[in-house]
């Protein structure tokens, strides 16, 4: 629905803001400390900055239109 779709817009906006690549390095270095971290691949992706930041905002659907370049980062918590 609309809120899947959001959240992949999310995502979306943050791959390009990241030039899609730093994208990719930076969600497996940030998951590959989380998994250490926590021993559980699963709470490691939902404690992903980018992820944080998806799902904290899916339902606001303005959320895009608003959001400043690299709002992830408020997100990452070690």
């Amino acid at each position: 629905g609309e809120v899947q779709k959001n959240h992949e817009l999310i995502h979306s906006l943050q791959q390009r803001e990241m030039l899609y690549v730093f994208f990719y390095i930076w969600y497996i270095l940030e998951w590959s400390f989380l998994l250490f971290r926590y021993r559980d691949s699963h709470k490691a992706y939902l404690k992903i900055g980018f992820e944080r930041e998806a799902y904290s905002m899916e339902n606001d659907l303005d959320y895009p239109k608003r959001r400043k370049h690299y709002d992830w980062f408020k997100f990452v918590k070690f």
